[in-house]
């Protein structure tokens, strides 16, 4: 402990915890500690906390410093100077201002500075805080002014150092340990102070500026302004200085004595002053604490007939008397008591009269009229009771934790150093002429914006709002990309993302497109659509520039961190030159990349760089002089598009357009939305073939505040995934055995440990997912799902976390209990490993890691097949009745009664083989079983679902029956009748969906429907349906040679909805709407594709936008299609909004009407199959969607 009065002693701390020495273990042996921050002392208090438990006690102290010069002024409150410094000092490249103070005053002006520019700068004092306030002009306007907040608890009547430096647009605001980097406004960057106002913030005879109400009461220590010792020239009594008041150059200052009750055993008793005879009694003390409970006082009322208690409650003083036959009288004052503020309490009995006041004439006052005498018994206790049994003190509230000063009893003031002295009352678990109490708070460890809050032992951070969780605020709950989404089971939509983790960058809302190819992240700007260019007078080109949804920091993440971007950049013109005037100078150019944008003089298509468009890269411009289509100055229309794919120019800034002006000319232009794909820190992975092979990287520094995230896949049972070790510090994270993770680590305290068992093999060579963190409160620990293992640190102990040696990944440093197998996506600190390309130069280690569908191949649907890629996966849905990203998008119709949808079965097809064909699909194109499946909605009975015919007049009928139930019906021999199956399920024509399964086994046949309870049948006749032709769906056309009844039911045809229809490996209504060109179907009739209203459809259904299909442009006679708002003329965008309201209005009245009228299964038309409806136009301000499908979409028929 240290102190420069012999009293109000501090603890010397290390690391925010109480510094503690180890002393010589012999006679000889001289023991040498260096502290970590500098003390300024007269005294040094050495308190004993262990024995040599060898020898005697004994003890020789050295200390050592160096020589220190004070010049110290002092002021009572009403005291101050001032300076006038003119002429001003010469102006600095840096501009500083430095000070060191103590006050007991817990508001109060340092010192106050004026220019002639009208700028100010004040440093006060605010709830024992300190704030720095720049103003410009006299107002009190937000825009006028420029707060910052630094340190807490500076009213404790010890030295605090305080320095200002001024560097152009920012300054160092500097309290004791702490440093705070602000950025200033431009309007604060010029200061020319030529006056200053110390210990008031107003000079002689001027009016207050403003900001606190009160004087500096207290000593100021060293003050300098740009190395003019301002102290020191009041000492020699300057003209520039002025004294007003009484102020002293030395530091007077009261000695009040306060206590600090450091647990809940801590208490002090003292004997009661006040005679048995006595009416009257009072009590008062001041207190600060955190916590919002604690017992401050009680004592027993005279003859043990009662008790009172004085004590906090939810940050409320309340007092309870308790009195044998009487009612309890319970009195409260005062709010928000636990904001570390010191605080006066008084009770006071006389006369009748019960009056508790807090903070007296700024505070709060109860008063009561008890009906009995209320005084002190005997004996009074602060904060708590002794432990055991003790008749005169009882506390049924929580003890007091925190600090008590000038305590009185019956106006009599406590002599506490007699207390200390055991010469007055008891006490235990205290420490007297001292304020122990700390801020957890003022150093926030909560991160990303989490609230703090605290209490005498820790404190808790809130990290509700933010994005991030864990007790700092540390780890973010968001994923870093769409493709970390995509591999969730997430489809298209709006995620967070937040490309750092538990970095800086803040997460932001980005459109995920998840096609069945790629996982694109869309960034919107300002300005998507097609615009036309409008001539502007008095302007000789037209400019865009363009904002975008995302922040700086996010889009220069997200471009960096992906494998792929690609930006829109498409120009239609008409007599409107893009890139070149006839000699050869840029006409026009646009702006892409980091921050600002660097010039770029190439179009969509083309290289950086060429001053060519798409057209002159492949050389098939509409004229061949030119390297642009716009450039042939034509009067037909004709375009420029193309892709940018550099990510160095990404994303586009802004465009400016320079031939729009010209008598004819006519343009329009469109910067499509960023989009990118592949991300690279998901699948970078490395495999460590060996026990003994290794990555090293450079030391992790992850001091106060650490994560690390991986997923590791392998056959062993144990291994070390991570490891760092400093000279007694370390962190490890290891797979201790084929159930268990460990997370261990030592910040000094001594190893901790943080385990999770799984339950379940880890030696499985699937992926699993590890998280551990490390912060000042607690680790944590995380496997896959499962409930992360917490272990919590010490409250007053070693924080920081020092490291000095190389990362080790897959080994340690002794190259023993290496780990082998995949290690991939690593992340410390939300920074990606790049593990890949370590192993390429690392012998023992191979860059990558296949087999993702071990993993990954659950997400792939409805009997999708998971396909292996170097650094992905993807769901194979041609097997499947869904498509989709994970094949969960069923494929469903609207029938009306015309509609048929016939698929045809070739023997040339079913004689080949194809692995994915069941093995009772035989080449006699015969069939020994059948798995059929589909979901349907209709209001018709009877009607025909689905319909499976031969060449033998064989055939298989799932349809309807009159009585509203599913029949099934068989004829596997032409000479007999054909066989009924039927469900006993009712109403399955209620308009509702219903899924149906109907599987075969020879003469073995089972039913579901929906949820209902699977049903059994038995065929009697022959189990083999020879020579299938054909499959269909609604209207049978050719119906000649089924029984009549099927007959009549096949030309009715079916009204309704089909969904998700499977035939054994057959999907006709997938084949239908997807792949009508490739596959053997016939379709008749209007086939709507609708969501027919799924209940399993994933609502983020995957978008495909089509981008160009690199095209490079084209000419011809039609104008683009363009956005009317971006149109200039706000006439025009209006008459087209009462246009299109009007359209919009009439036909959801048609539809609404049209819609009553049908009575059968009507779902939102989302597209035909038969695009016949008329010619293209020739530029469209809409994006196209994808009709066909790719070559991983297409469906093959065998």
């Amino acid at each position: 402990m240290f102190s420069d009065t012999g009293h109000n002693w501090k603890q010397y701390r290390q690391e925010d915890s109480i510094g503690a020495f180890s002393g010589n273990s012999n006679a000889d042996s001289v023991v040498q500690h260096k502290l970590q921050h500098p003390v300024i002392a007269r005294y040094v208090r050495l308190i004993p906390l262990d024995w040599n438990p060898n020898g005697r006690i004994g003890l020789r102290l050295e200390t050592y410093g160096c020589l220190y010069n004070s010049d110290v002024v002092s002021f009572d409150g009403r005291s101050s100077l001032f300076y006038r410094l003119s002429p001003r000092p010469r102006p600095m490249t840096r501009e500083s201002i430095s000070l060191k103070f103590k006050t007991l005053s817990n508001s109060g002006t340092l010192l106050h500075a004026e220019g002639q520019s009208d700028h100010s700068l004040t440093l006060e004092l605010e709830k024992g805080k300190l704030l720095l306030l720049l103003r410009k002009g006299r107002s009190s306007s937000l825009d006028g002014r420029h707060l910052v907040s630094l340190g807490s608890l500076l009213d404790d009547q010890h030295w605090h150092h305080v320095a200002v430096e001024h560097h152009g647009s920012h300054l160092n605001l500097t309290v004791d340990k702490s440093t705070l980097w602000v950025q200033i406004p431009p309007r604060f960057t010029h200061w020319e102070h030529d006056q200053m106002s110390v210990g008031a913030d107003r000079g002689p005879g001027s009016r207050r500026s403003g900001g606190s109400n009160k004087d500096f009461h207290g000593c100021i220590e060293n003050l300098v302004y740009n190395s003019l010792n301002l102290v020191d020239l009041a000492k020699q009594k300057d003209q520039r200085v002025t004294v007003k008041g009484n102020v002293t150059f030395s530091c007077a200052e009261p000695v009040f004595v306060a206590m600090t009750f450091t647990s809940p055993q801590s208490f002090l008793w003292l004997p009661g002053v006040t005679e048995l005879t006595s009416t009257s009694m009072s009590a008062g003390l001041q207190f600060r604490t955190w916590n919002k409970a604690g017992l401050l006082l009680t004592f027993d009322l005279p003859k043990q007939e009662g008790v009172v208690w004085l004590y906090l409650s939810k940050a409320r003083l309340h007092l309870q008397v308790q009195k044998q036959g009487r009612a309890p009288l319970e009195l409260s004052a005062g709010s928000a008591l636990n904001d570390c503020q010191w605080h006066s309490v008084e009770l006071i009995s006389r006369r009748g009269r019960l009056t508790v006041a807090v903070d007296r004439d700024e505070g709060a006052t109860a008063h009561a009229s008890p009906s009995f005498v209320i005084t002190t018994g005997g004996q009074l206790f602060f904060a708590g009771c002794p432990n055991g049994s003790h008749q005169e003190c009882r506390n049924p509230f929580k003890a007091f934790q925190g600090c008590m000063r000038q305590l009185t009893v019956d106006n009599q003031p406590v002599d506490l150093i007699m207390v200390q002295q055991r010469l007055l009352g008891n006490y235990s678990h205290l420490q007297i002429d001292m304020c122990g109490i700390i801020d957890r708070c003022s150093a926030s460890h909560c991160e990303h914006g989490g609230s703090c809050s605290q209490s005498w032992s820790t404190f808790h951070c809130n990290c509700s709002s933010t994005g991030y969780s864990g007790a700092t605020c540390h780890s973010s709950i968001y994923e870093q990309s769409c493709e970390a989404y995509k591999h969730k089971g997430n489809t298209s939509g709006y995620y967070y993302i937040d490309v750092d983790g538990s970095g800086p960058i803040r997460p932001q809302l980005i459109y995920c497109n998840m096609t069945e190819e790629m996982t694109w992240m869309v960034i919107q700007h300002n300005n998507t659509e097609l615009t036309r260019v409008r001539p502007s007078l008095g302007k000789s080109q037209h400019s865009a520039h363009f904002e975008y949804t995302s922040e700086e920091a996010q889009l220069a993440a997200i471009i960096s961190q992906s494998e792929h971007c690609e930006q829109e950049l498409t120009y239609h013109c008409r007599k409107s030159r893009l890139l070149k005037m006839p000699d050869g100078s840029p006409l026009s150019w646009w702006t892409g990349g980091p921050g600002e944008g660097q010039m770029q003089t190439y179009w969509g298509g083309a290289l950086p760089g060429t001053q060519q468009c798409a057209c002159g890269l492949q050389k098939n411009c509409v004229d061949p002089k030119h390297h642009c289509n716009c450039d042939a100055d034509r009067t037909e229309w004709a375009n420029d598009s193309g892709l940018l794919t550099h990510k160095e120019t990404l994303p586009v800034r802004s465009l400016v357009l320079g031939d729009v002006h010209r008598p004819g000319s006519e343009s329009a232009y469109r910067v499509g939305p960023l989009r990118c794909h592949g991300d690279k820190n998901v699948w970078n992975a490395a495999f460590f073939d060996k026990e003994t092979s290794y990555l090293h990287f450079p030391t992790f520094h992850g001091e106060l505040s650490a994560d690390i995230s991986f997923l590791f896949k392998t056959t062993s049972s144990s291994g070390v995934f991570l490891e760092n070790l400093g000279i007694k510090d370390f962190i490890r994270i290891e797979l201790s055995s084929s159930t268990e993770v460990l997370f261990s680590f030592d910040v000094g305290n001594g190893p901790l440990a943080v385990h999770v068992e799984a339950g379940f093999p880890l030696n499985d060579n699937k992926w699993h997912r590890i998280r551990a963190e490390r912060n000042v409160k607690e680790a944590s620990l995380r496997l896959d799902e499962l409930p992360a293992a917490t272990q919590e640190a010490p409250t007053d102990g070693h924080i920081h976390l020092q490291l000095n040696s190389q990362l080790f990944i897959g080994g340690t440093a002794s190259r023993q209990k290496g780990f082998r197998g995949c290690i991939r996506a690593l992340q410390l600190n939300g920074v990606t490993l790049d593990l890949e390309e370590r192993a390429k130069i690392t012998p023992g280690v191979q860059a990558g890691c296949p087999g993702h569908c071990s993993s990954y191949g659950s997400l792939c649907q409805n009997h999708g097949r998971c396909v292996e890629r170097a650094n992905s996966f993807s769901c194979d849905c041609s097997p499947s009745a869904y498509t989709g990203v994970f094949c969960d998008r069923e494929v469903s119709a609207s029938f009306k009664p015309g509609t048929s949808v016939s698929y045809t079965f070739k023997e040339l097809m079913l004689n080949k083989s194809n692995n994915a064909l069941p093995s009772f699909i035989h080449s006699g194109m015969s069939l020994r079983a059948e798995n059929i499946s589909l979901s349907f909605r209709t209001s018709q009975s009877p009607a025909l679902l689905l319909y499976v015919g031969s060449y033998y007049r064989e055939y298989l009928a799932l349809l309807l029956n009159k009585h509203d139930k599913l029949e099934v019906r068989y004829k596997l021999d032409s000479s007999k009748d054909a066989e009924i199956l039927s469900s006993k399920v009712r109403n399955l024509a209620n308009g509702q969906l219903h899924t149906v399964t109907i599987s075969r086994l020879t003469d073995s046949v089972s039913m579901q429907i929906d949820q209902n309870i699977r049903e059994d049948f038995n065929l009697t006749s022959d189990v083999e349906f020879n020579a299938i032709r054909s499959l269909v769906l609604g209207r049978v056309s050719d119906s000649d040679e089924v029984d009549p009844e099927i007959a009549q039911l096949a030309s009715l045809g079916f009204a309704g909805c089909l969904s998700a229809v499977l035939f054994n490996s057959i999907t006709p209504l997938k084949a239908a709407l997807l792949h009508s060109d490739t596959s053997p179907v016939i379709i008749t009739g209007p086939l709507v594709q609708s969501d027919c209203g799924s209940t399993s459809a994933n609502p983020y259904a995957a978008e495909t936008t089509d981008h160009l299909s690199g095209q490079s442009g084209s000419v011809g006679t039609g104008q683009p299609l363009v956005n009317a708002i971006r149109s200039d003329s706000a006439l025009i965008g209006g008459v087209i909004a009462v246009v299109i309201f009007v359209t919009v209005s009439a036909l959801a009245i048609m539809g609404r009407f049209l819609y009553r009228r049908k009575g059968t299964c009507q779902s939102q038309e989302v597209k035909t199959v038969k695009p016949e409806d008329g010619p293209e136009l020739p530029f469209s301000s809409q994006t196209s969607s994808h009709n066909g499908p790719s070559d991983s979409q297409k469906e093959y028929f065998i």
